[in-house]
């Protein structure tokens, strides 16, 4: 298996763990549970590929399916031990963007495809699953929150990985590095509370 599978596969569950947490918060049933685990850990994947014109990944290979769901029914079994399940859905959900975000820049880059397309593909595949989870649960998307690093850690980490990939780096390493500095930059967001700025409007001039 290569590092960018184990990277898709490790996305997908975890992004899978965040879905099923925001269901216990929604009290849903373990369908629900299941449905969102899916949606969330497949989604920023599925556009991705869709748009490479690559294979679907969970059609390739139903196992992320299996992944997710597997996912779901833990949670629905154990969510109810946690102290604080909004904590664990922002954590879990920044490890979920480190190691989604070299994933798709990082297939993106096998493809050949150009610089700004592999950059957007790195975004793409960190930051969809988690809307369309938010989207569906009926909560503010953690991307469009108002001052919330979110997008912006995911380009960074996008960025980072073609730096190392321009120096020489082989792109298992690339990707590592990648996945490191999303999570340092989206965990030190979090853990100091940091914002960038927002549009603030003014009155218009007589």
């Amino acid at each position: 298996m290569s590092p960018l599978e184990l990277l898709d596969y490790a996305s997908v569950l975890i992004f899978a763990l965040t879905g099923a947490l925001v269901a216990s918060r929604a009290q849903l049933d373990v369908v629900g549970f299941a449905f969102l685990a899916c949606l969330t850990g497949v989604g920023g994947g599925t556009l991705r590929d869709l748009l490479l014109r690559r294979e679907v990944l969970w059609i390739a290979d139903p196992t992320y399916l299996a992944v997710a769901c597997g996912a779901a029914i833990a949670v629905f079994f154990t969510a109810h031990r946690l102290e604080s399940r909004q904590s664990a859905i922002l954590w879990l959900d920044a490890v979920a963007l480190s190691v989604a975000v070299p994933a798709g820049a990082g297939i993106a880059l096998s493809e050949g495809a150009p610089v700004p397309v592999i950059l957007v593909m790195g975004v793409m595949t960190g930051c969809f699953g988690g809307l369309m989870r938010d989207v569906v649960a009926n909560e503010v998307p953690l991307v469009l929150k108002q001052g919330e690093p979110y997008a912006t850690c995911a380009l960074g980490g996008a960025g980072a990985l073609l730096a190392a990939h321009a120096s020489g780096i082989e792109p298992g390493k690339a990707a590592l590095i990648g996945a490191i500095f999303t999570f340092v930059l989206r965990g030190t967001a979090l853990a100091f509370g940091w914002h960038i700025p927002i549009y603030k409007g003014r009155p218009p001039r007589n």
